[in-house]
C-alpha cells in the first residue's frame, strides 16, 4: 500500500524549534531570595539619585545666629543655681531629667547646702530625700556626695576650670563640663544635649552620629562672636520650636534656611 503523506499546515514545521533560552529564563519564577535582591536594586538606584542637602554657607550660619541674637540677646540657662558649685550639682542631677524637675528639687536643697562642706554635712541619705523626685536619684545622691568630697580634697572646695578636671568628678561627663565652663566661667564651649543634637542634625547645621561629632561640627561653623550664647540659643530653639514631635516650623526663625526636607513651610 502506498504511504499517504498528509500536507502540513501553513507556517508549521516538521522539526520542533529549540526553545528561546532568554525567554525561558524570563518566564521562570525567581527564587524568593533572588526576587528580593532584584526588587531592591531599583530602590538603591533611586536612593543614590536623592541629592544630599547643600552645606550651609558661612553667610547663612551668620544669619541664623544673628536672628537668634536679635530675638534673645542674653539667653539664660534654665537650671537654677547660686554659684559654680550648685550649677555643677544641678547639671549632674539633670541627666535624664527635665530642668523644671531638677529646679523643683534643688530649690530647698541649695538653701541649706550651697557648698561642698554643707553638702557633706547634710549626708547622702538626706540628699536622697531632697532629690527623690528626680530619676536615678539614689545613684545621683551618691555622686553628689562623692564629687563634694573630691572638690574638698583635691580642688580646695572650688569647681575646677578645665574640662579634664571637671570630667574627673563623679557623675560629671563632657556635657556637664561644657555647661559649667560656659555658664560659670564664660568659656566658648558647646554643650550638646538632646535638643542641640536634634537641631544640629535636623537643620543640617552640624550633622553627626554622636554628640561629640555634632559638638565639633558646631564649633567649626559658628562664628566666634556667637559662641558664648550659641548652645543656649540652640537648646531653647530645640525645646520650644524645633520639637522632637510636631516641630513648629510655622513660627521658626530660620525656616527659610533650614535644610530639613520634611519641614512644613
Amino acid at each position: 500500500m502506498a504511504k499517504i503523506i498528509r500536507p502540513q499546515r501553513a507556517g508549521a514545521s516538521s522539526v520542533q524549534s529549540a526553545p528561546n533560552k532568554k525567554a525561558a529564563k524570563a518566564a521562570t519564577p525567581l527564587p524568593k531570595r533572588a526576587a528580593g535582591k532584584a526588587a531592591k536594586k531599583p530602590a538603591k538606584k533611586i536612593a543614590k539619585k536623592i541629592a544630599k542637602p547643600k552645606p550651609w554657607t558661612a553667610a547663612e550660619v551668620y544669619e541664623v545666629f544673628d536672628r537668634f541674637r536679635k530675638a534673645n540677646p542674653e539667653p539664660r540657662g534654665e537650671l537654677e543655681h547660686l554659684n559654680p558649685y550648685t550649677l555643677l550639682v544641678a547639671v549632674v542631677l539633670s541627666a535624664q531629667a527635665t530642668d523644671a524637675g531638677v529646679n523643683k528639687a534643688t530649690r530647698p536643697l541649695f538653701e541649706i547646702a550651697d557648698t561642698p562642706e554643707k553638702m557633706l554635712e547634710l549626708g547622702e541619705e538626706k540628699v536622697r530625700e531632697y532629690i527623690k523626685t528626680i530619676g536615678l536619684y539614689r545613684n545621683k545622691a551618691k555622686n553628689v556626695i562623692a564629687l563634694s568630697e573630691k572638690l574638698i580634697a583635691e580642688f580646695g572646695s572650688q569647681v575646677p576650670r578645665t574640662r579634664a578636671e571637671i570630667e574627673s568628678l563623679p557623675g560629671a561627663g563632657r556635657k556637664t563640663a561644657n555647661v559649667v565652663l560656659n555658664m560659670a566661667f564664660g568659656e566658648h564651649t558647646m554643650a550638646v544635649d538632646t535638643h542641640v543634637f536634634r537641631v544640629g542634625n535636623r537643620t543640617g547645621l552640624a550633622p553627626g552620629k554622636t554628640p561629640l561629632e555634632v559638638e565639633l561640627g558646631l564649633e567649626k561653623v559658628i562664628p566666634t562672636e556667637f559662641m558664648l550664647h550659641a548652645h543656649h540659643w540652640l537648646i531653647l530653639h530645640g525645646r520650644y520650636t524645633c520639637l522632637a514631635r510636631g516641630p513648629r516650623c510655622e513660627v521658626c526663625l530660620i525656616n527659610d534656611l533650614c535644610r530639613w526636607p520634611e519641614k512644613t513651610v
